[in-house]
């Protein structure tokens, strides 16, 4: 599940090949004009992609290996045309893709988690191989408090959404350092029972805006190595506009 900068030709056909099907949200610019190919219902229909010109950035022999035409099924819930591979309406009702996209709200959680909760939206390392490393262990980190969720929710016998990601992390670290500063048996039961404590809250249909709340501090960007701005700061000051003089 996506949205719709990722509905494309070509990324659909990728996972066509490896047997993933796809549900994404209509491209801004692609025209959808339910009058064309086969008929399912109100606002839906089957319809034929065919294969665009090749981009500049694909050799001929990737493009080659593209099929010259699929079909797709699109239909429209609420003000959304969501495009698909999921041709059959009777296994897959109209209705049952829009709840299924509404799961797409926990994409933009898990990023969030991966990128705010554990820090990875600045990364400190400078070399490419470095930040490579740098981002496998954080998914790793990711993984490892999921797979704690996953069995707190088993044993509570709950779903492994509805725990707090947050709320394991802050658990385990805290667990974690009691552990090591003490000689005391670990006791996962208790570990997990305290993860399943905190549930988060159902939000169905949950809109977010996409700006920040508080105001940035009116500092320039530090474009220079920080020896050299402190060398400036000593030699002529802080400047007059930030007010610090």
């Amino acid at each position: 599940m996506a949205d719709g900068y990722y509905c494309s030709y070509f990324l659909t056909g990728d996972l066509m090949q490896r047997g993933v099907d796809v549900l994404f949200e209509q491209h801004g610019a692609r025209h959808t004009d339910f009058r064309l190919g086969e008929r399912l219902g109100a606002r839906e229909h089957l319809v034929c992609w065919s294969r665009p010109a090749r981009p500049a950035w694909m050799s001929r022999e990737e493009y080659q290996r593209y099929p010259k035409q699929f079909m797709v099924r699109e239909v429209k819930v609420g003000k959304k045309v969501l495009v698909t591979t999921l041709l059959s309406p009777r296994q897959i009702s109209k209705a049952a893709l829009g709840e299924l996209f509404l799961q797409r709200w926990n994409v933009e959680l898990d990023l969030r988690s991966i990128k705010t909760t554990l820090g990875m939206e600045t990364l400190s390392c400078k070399t490419p191989k470095m930040c490579e490393k740098e981002l496998w262990v954080y998914l790793l980190a990711y993984n490892l408090i999921r797979l704690l969720m996953a069995e707190a929710a088993r044993q509570a016998k709950v779903l492994p959404r509805q725990l707090s990601f947050k709320h394991t992390l802050q658990i385990w670290v805290a667990w974690s350092q009691r552990q090591f500063l003490s000689d005391a048996k670990e006791d996962t039961a208790t570990l997990f029972l305290l993860i399943a404590q905190i549930r988060v809250g159902n939000r169905p249909g949950r809109v977010e805006p996409r700006a920040i709340k508080r105001r940035p501090k009116p500092y320039p960007l530090l474009t220079t190595p920080r020896w050299k701005a402190r060398q400036e700061i000593i030699k002529h000051g802080h400047s007059k506009k930030l007010g610090l003089n």
